[in-house]
C-alpha cells in the first residue's frame, strides 16, 4: 500500500512571500571521485545475520538504486536499499571495497572489524 504524501497549507498575509517547491531527493548526485563511502558489515536489528552496509552516497535515488543493483550482481546475493544506505546480504565488506575503488569511488573506506 502506498504512502500518501501530506499537503502542508501555509498562508501567508505578506505580499512578497516566495513559495518553493524545493523536493531534496531531486538533488544532484556528486562526481564519483568525491563520494564519501562507508563499507562496514553489521548485524543489529538483524536476527544475528550479517548484512554489508554501505552509506554515505549523495545524490539521486535512482542512482543509488543503480548501484546497489551492480553490486549485488557482482556479489551474487540479494539485498535492497533503504534509508540512503545499500544494503547486501552476507559479509562481503572486502570484495565490495574492491569493486567500489575499480568503479572510481577512491575515498572509499572500510570501518569496523
Amino acid at each position: 500500500m502506498a504512502k500518501k504524501k501530506k499537503k502542508l497549507n501555509f498562508y501567508s498575509t505578506d505580499p512578497d512571500t516566495v513559495w518553493n517547491d524545493y523536493d531534496k531527493s531531486i538533488e544532484e548526485t556528486l562526481p564519483v571521485q568525491q563520494q564519501k563511502l562507508r563499507v562496514q558489515r553489521d548485524r543489529k536489528q538483524r536476527k544475528g545475520k550479517e548484512v554489508t552496509l554501505i552509506t554515505g552516497y549523495k545524490g539521486k535515488t535512482e542512482d543509488l538504486k543503480e548501484l546497489g543493483r551492480y553490486l549485488k550482481g557482482k556479489c551474487g546475493v540479494g539485498g535492497t536499499v533503504k534509508n540512503n544506505a545499500i544494503i547486501i546480504q552476507g559479509n562481503h565488506t572486502e570484495k565490495i571495497v574492491e569493486l567500489l575503488k575499480n568503479l572510481g569511488y577512491t575515498q572509499t573506506k572500510r570501518i569496523g572489524g
